[in-house]
């Protein structure tokens, strides 16, 4: 499986952006996809995954309700983040990730991945 991130750059507090995860390869039912991110001095969290039938959704708790994870309906093989009223302190690199076996118990883990695309640039600006 190959990952390609896109779709971050420079926004105003208070923006949007979606950012897209292009997912090439063999998938399964059983495969899920997963956005992380990392800030400059901080670790790698886990931000949203959606299985590849998108019947279950996760999402980091301090992000529901401004983030919102999608596969698309039409082409199937991208992912999205909607990103919206975006914050200073969402700023970080943002990866996309997947594995093929799903797991209720590592879907919020970065160890429940295991392919993962370059990052893409997400800037808030105050």
């Amino acid at each position: 499986v190959q990952l390609q991130a896109s779709g971050g750059g420079l926004v105003q507090a208070g923006g949007s952006l979606r950012l897209s995860c292009a997912v090439s390869g063999r998938t399964f039912s059983s495969t899920a996809v997963g956005w992380f991110r990392q800030a400059p001095g901080k670790e790698r969290e886990f931000v949203a995954a959606i299985t590849w039938s998108s019947s279950m959704l996760y999402y980091a708790d301090s992000l529901k309700g401004r983030f919102t994870i999608s596969r698309d309906n039409a082409a199937k093989n991208t992912v999205y983040l909607q990103m919206d009223s975006l914050k200073p302190e969402d700023t970080a690199v943002y990866y996309c990730a997947a594995d093929d076996a799903f797991s209720r118990q590592t879907v919020t883990s970065r160890r429940g991945y295991a392919y993962w695309g370059q990052g893409t640039q997400v800037t808030v600006s105050s």
